[in-house]
């Protein structure tokens, strides 16, 4: 295994830094918010499915779905003990059908960077349309436009996690990795140092990453169709906690989207 997507371990760590127990308790009272109370949730792009489960540890019932097999596995491993268990299924953001209807269907970390094209970016819409049931939520992560756009563009980031004795330093995108003007792609080049004990190992990647702003967003919702923009914020936070996309804090850009009524 030599990408940071093919060790889905590592992946996790990296990611350790987030609160996905408190995010989800964000994204339900969204829903509540919202006269929704879900039943079962859908994530989408899931990876190890962090979210999936602690939707299923509350009580849902989830669904975890993901391109890459050894994500897939390692997800129904984790899901394995908790309540019912979570479902997992190998398939592509843009084309599945499973089916049956969701409640809830999430994106979470800036998955929609991995479509490349307008094309494939309204094709998942629709997906996710056809696949809510009437009235339910979709709720959308994405990186915030001003890493891109502002003043300083941050296409470097770089953080370090503990875990279980377990220490990864991670550098995700160089200095030198440049978004190309036409395309709005740039080839993120990822390291990741972990360290256990005496024991050190580097993960190495490079990762394309499709920048979307804020009306291309627009523009695939209207091209989409079936799906309403209800509210937008720059971070999890609900009532009094919220953060307006505008605010100088904002540093993530979640959509929430109500699917058709009937």
């Amino acid at each position: 295994m030599t990408g940071i997507y093919d060790d889905p371990w590592a992946y996790e760590l990296a990611c350790s830094f987030r609160d996905v127990a408190a995010e989800v308790e964000v994204l339900l009272g969204w829903c509540a918010e919202r006269g929704v109370k879900p039943a079962s949730v859908l994530e989408l792009a899931a990876g190890p499915a962090e979210h999936a489960r602690e939707f299923a540890r509350r009580g849902l019932a989830a669904t975890a779905l993901d391109l890459n097999p050894e994500m897939c596995a390692y997800a129904a491993r984790a899901g394995a003990g908790i309540g019912a268990g979570i479902e997992v299924v190998q398939d592509d953001m843009t084309r599945f059908d499973l089916g049956r209807r969701f409640d809830l269907v999430v994106t979470m970390l800036d998955s929609t960077s991995h479509l490349m094209t307008l094309d494939a970016f309204v094709a998942h819409l629709r997906r996710v349309a056809a696949h809510l049931s009437p009235g339910g939520l979709y709720i959308l992560e994405m990186s915030h436009p001003r890493d891109r756009l502002g003043d300083e563009p941050s296409v470097s980031t770089g953080w370090t996690v503990e875990r279980g004795g377990v220490r990864a330093s991670v550098r995700w995108g160089e200095p030198s990795d440049r978004l190309d003007p036409v395309t709005q792609i740039a080839d993120d080049h990822v390291t990741m140092t972990i360290t256990e004990g005496d024991r050190t190992r580097v993960v190495r990647d490079v990762v394309p990453y499709r920048f979307w702003t804020a009306t291309e967003l627009d523009a695939a919702l209207r091209l989409a169709g079936g799906l309403d923009v209800v509210a937008q914020y720059g971070d999890f936070g609900t009532g009094e906690d919220a953060v307006p996309l505008t605010d100088p804090e904002a540093w993530r850009m979640i959509t929430i989207l109500r699917g058709a009524r009937t």
